[in-house]
């Protein structure tokens, strides 16, 4: 497992790309390759990792043995008719893995539209922090991809973050909060932001504070192993300035509206699938 085969992106928008810079520090940047249907846009980030651009998708899947499926969900089922007759002329000889992070398409969905019931395809889920190697990725694949295959994509996907394999019943949860939950958490950042400006602080100091404080108490809820409420009883003095802003959260349903949104996001990712 010193050298990696060969890597094929479809799609170089932030998701794809995020990954693929990661994956290039394991990987090297030439054995990657991209493809879009923006080619200026897949060539400038070919060239900033000196990987190569595919002409199509067509040929990404001809070359590759990793393809990473990095297109939205409504764009996935023409892409898979593209590529099916290309994967499916390979299973007996050089089989390539496809690596989908499109919300709602199961492992199973995928197969169906490539009408190959054995190919090998891993699933994952992302976010967007992996632009800054500090990624959540969910990860489930099909029984039959070998050990090895799953290995090696989790070694290159632990460069944007922290890799996690969970059962594929719990992707679309899992797509509901890690997937969705970074614009949950970055408007609650910018909120922050705003009470602080409205409290006296200038913009930049209170956005700096808010994001601060948001990065620092996520840290302490991993690094401890502590609950989050027993974090929260640790700042709550009796009758002082934390429970007020705790009853005002409360008033306005803080938790609940938060509960509900994870759950939005859920509903809508099975509606995908």
């Amino acid at each position: 497992m010193d050298k990696y085969p060969l890597i094929a992106c479809i799609g170089s928008g932030n998701m794809g790309g995020a990954l693929m810079k990661s994956a290039a520090k394991i990987a090297g940047g030439e054995n990657i390759g991209f493809t879009d249907a923006a080619m200026p846009k897949a060539q400038a980030l070919a060239q900033s990792l000196g990987a190569t651009r595919y002409g199509s998708n067509i040929e990404a899947a001809e070359n590759a043995r990793y393809i990473f499926l990095a297109v939205k969900p409504q764009v996935l089922p023409a892409v898979l008719a593209e590529i099916a007759p290309i994967l499916k002329g390979r299973l007996r000889s050089q089989p390539g893995v496809l690596v989908s992070m499109a919300a709602g398409w199961s492992l199973g969905k995928i197969r169906a539209a490539l009408e190959s019931p054995s190919q090998s395809v891993i699933r994952i889920m992302p976010n967007t922090p992996a632009l800054v190697s500090a990624g959540m990725i969910a990860l489930c694949a099909t029984p039959e991809t070998p050990a090895e295959d799953i290995t090696r994509i989790e070694k290159l996907l632990e460069a944007a973050g922290t890799v996690d394999h969970v059962e594929e019943k719990y992707m679309d949860a899992v797509t509901g909060l890690s997937g969705s939950g970074p614009a949950f958490v970055y408007l609650f950042i910018e909120a922050l932001a705003d009470g602080g400006v409205r409290a006296g602080l200038p913009r930049d100091k209170a956005l700096r504070y808010a994001a601060q404080t948001v990065l620092g108490s996520a840290a302490m809820v991993l690094e401890t192993g502590r609950h989050p409420g027993e974090l929260k009883d640790m700042v709550t003095s009796p009758a002082g300035t934390t429970i007020e802003g705790l009853a005002a959260l409360e008033n306005g349903a803080f938790r609940g509206t938060v509960i509900n949104a994870v759950h939005a996001a859920w509903r809508r990712s099975t509606e995908i699938g």
